[in-house]
């Protein structure tokens, strides 16, 4: 279809490209925001805040 990238992407794909370790580094830091493992009690906790949901959400009551 279309091969258009962005100066912006064209960059990053350079930077990448010339910069391996960049990449390691990126994939090393992912995990510390989004792999993280919830222990059970985090979980419990999380479920038990949780407030029930109204059934028309712009009722002011």
């Amino acid at each position: 279809m279309y091969n258009y990238q962005s100066d912006t992407t064209q960059f990053l794909n350079k930077y990448l490209n010339e910069h391996p370790e960049e990449a390691q580094a990126q994939i090393q830091h992912r995990g510390l925001l989004w792999d993280v493992q919830l222990n059970s009690e985090d979980e419990a906790n999380f479920a038990a805040a949780k407030l029930p949901k109204k059934g028309y959400t712009y009722l002011t009551e």
